[in-house]
């Protein structure tokens, strides 16, 4: 007998396994179908993974720093074997956390390739069997994979992209990355503390292009002082090999040939969604990404899509919030996807972390508007612990004063940009963050003075003129 449910859930990454426990926990009966693991890429292959080897690296660099304070170690041994043993023990928790949470929402998981056909119809492949399961609503969640491009010769290499990496059976001498946004500069930073010659290839003028543009360039000087040579502005035009290793040649900015060799190779330069599951089905698409309104619906009665497949800002965390929507509205809540405050997190050597518009964002949209900023040099908690490269950067409306954008640089900026994020959340101003008592010493006062600082230019200095 063909079983039935209320809403189906194909694909259980970030966006589909929390619109599964969602949709549970209002009552809903509830399929998952997923043809991996549970967790998606950010657990398995991403976010998770990447974090995990990111803060070894950072422990290795902590030991070095260390030298100057008067804390000397022995020679420092690096075992990948072990490192990567660790990985695999933080993704098998958290997966069996979530494995956890569908037992407990009584989700039926089904472990196979689905297929979404005519009528709400899913036929789900699970090895030599095969299932069909009907749901009155479908929230189609499967993500991306790596985009590899039509680079000449690369058929001819080994390569690996962020979906491999991390099987690498060893660490290599050096490695090349050909693309130099968020994924590449984090990958950049982990090989670099491991001790490989890093070159990072970068079609942009900078580095992570959609940041602000301070951030990047301090980016690129603290990669570059780690030992990462880095080209930008600079074209991939063929890739061969040469011996064991690979050959990258290219063109910069000025039209010289620049060669680049190395033992490994990565491709980091964008992800596209996974829609072999919808072949079957007729939506309307935007681009490569299939497309929704606010409510996460399709152009399909009862269809509803979020996360990677619809593209925008492409994050774990927007996936989540976009898969609570879709289950609202697939459970008969109605509920509508706010984009306003999205923060963003690179996890890099200093980390990056920003929320809203950069300023060179809000005047190319006509906002007339202003920014503070507050360097991490003169923090008193960032020059005790010798973290002192970075700034926090309010941008904030002309009139009003409310903030509509923030980039912080620096350590620990991942979990500050939070209290960003809160403020414009409700609308916060300036003024109202320059009244908010923070603990010292710590980081996060760095915003707290960039707004004091805002009060202080004013013509009366009083910082208590109101901005109207």
């Amino acid at each position: 007998m063909q079983k039935t449910y209320e809403i189906a859930v194909v694909g259980g990454g970030p966006g589909g396994y929390v619109a599964a426990i969602h949709a549970a926990k209002m009552g809903k009966k509830v399929a998952l179908v997923e043809a991996d693991f549970l967790g998606g890429t950010c657990l398995n292959r991403g976010c998770i993974p990447s974090k995990t080897l990111l803060r070894q690296a950072e422990i290795i660099d902590s030991i070095e720093k260390a030298k100057s304070w008067g804390i000397e170690t022995g020679e420092v041994i690096l075992s990948l074997e072990k490192m990567k043993k660790r990985v695999d023990e933080v993704i098998t928790r958290l997966r069996n956390g979530i494995h956890f949470l569908m037992k407990q929402g009584k989700i039926d998981v089904f472990q196979g390739y689905g297929t979404i056909e005519a009528s709400n119809q899913i036929n789900i492949a699970m090895g030599e069997e095969k299932e069909i399961i009907q749901s009155e609503k479908i929230i189609i969640a499967t993500g991306s994979t790596p985009v590899v491009p039509p680079i000449p010769g690369l058929a001819t290499v080994s390569f690996d992209t962020s979906d491999s990496i991390f099987d690498l059976p060893k660490i290599p001498d050096s490695i090349t990355i050909i693309g130099g946004g968020v994924i590449g500069v984090e990958f950049a930073c982990i090989f670099a503390s491991l001790k490989s010659k890093v070159t990072i290839i970068e079609m942009a003028e900078r580095l992570v292009p959609s940041e602000d543009e301070e951030a990047s360039r301090i980016l690129e000087k603290e990669l570059i002082k780690k030992g990462v040579q880095v080209f930008t502005n600079t074209k991939v035009e063929r890739v061969q090999p040469v011996g064991t290793n690979k050959a990258v040649i290219c063109t910069d900015k000025k039209g010289n040939e620049v060669i680049v060799e190395s033992e490994s190779l990565i491709i980091s330069v964008g992800r596209k969604p996974n829609l072999s599951v919808v072949s079957n089905i007729k939506l309307d698409l935007e681009g490569p990404y299939i497309k929704v309104n606010e409510k996460m619906e399709t152009n399909l009665a009862n269809v509803y899509a979020v996360g990677d497949v619809v593209g925008g800002y492409q994050l774990a965390h927007v996936a989540s919030a976009e898969g609570i929507v879709a289950a609202n509205n697939a459970a008969g809540e109605l509920d509508s996807i706010d984009y306003k405050v999205v923060p963003r997190c690179i996890y890099t050597f200093p980390e990056i972390a920003s929320v809203g518009m950069t300023e060179a964002e809000a005047r190319k949209k006509g906002i007339k508007v202003r920014s503070e900023k507050f360097d991490h040099m003169a923090n008193g908690k960032a020059i005790a612990h010798g973290e002192t490269v970075g700034f926090t950067k309010i941008v904030y409306d002309e009139k009003y004063g409310e903030i509509i954008g923030v980039t912080m640089v620096g350590p620990h900026v991942t979990e500050m940009i939070s209290e960003a994020s809160a403020f414009m959340y409700l609308e916060g101003t300036v003024d109202e963050a320059a009244k908010m008592i923070h603990p010292h010493p710590t980081v996060s006062e760095t915003f707290y003075e960039a707004a004091l600082g805002v009060i202080g230019k004013r013509s009366d200095f009083s910082g208590q003129k109101k901005f109207s």
